[in-house]
């Protein structure tokens, strides 16, 4: 019994947290700059530098970005040589895309509800008994 009680608020607590995730996640995304950072490093991993080198900014302003980036989950930096590598993480963008995705379902759902509506009904709007209308 007590294991029950455990496991549903280690469950709670994991579920709560995905919002809070979500919310770092998207927020940090709301920023051009961050996005265009993301769209780089889709290409491949990169420095603070290399980052830096296209944007009219300093190095310490991307790198305010980049922590912002890395506190969402979005980014890690690693030590490559005498150089710290940025890489994108892919684990939150699948917890978005699963997000993203179970509203996208809902939404299809609900439109092809509306459509066969829709279909069952003739030109004055009246609900058509027996056979559905033909649509073009």
């Amino acid at each position: 019994p007590c294991h029950d009680g455990l496991l549903s608020t280690t469950l709670l607590r994991r579920r709560s947290s995905v919002p809070d995730q979500l919310s770092e996640i998207f927020g940090a995304l709301a920023d051009p700059t961050r996005r265009d950072l993301v769209a780089r490093l889709a290409v491949g991993d990169a420095t603070v530098g290399e980052l830096a080198a296209p944007y009219e900014m300093s190095v310490q302003a991307v790198s305010k970005h980049l922590q912002i980036l890395q506190r969402a989950g979005l980014i890690t930096k690693h030590p490559v040589a005498q150089r710290r590598s940025v890489h994108l993480e892919a684990e939150a963008f699948d917890l978005m895309t699963k997000w993203i995705e179970r509203y996208q379902r809902q939404a299809e759902v609900r439109y092809s509800r509306l459509e066969a509506l829709l279909a069952r009904m003739d030109e004055d709007g009246n609900v058509v008994r027996g056979e559905l209308k033909e649509t073009s």
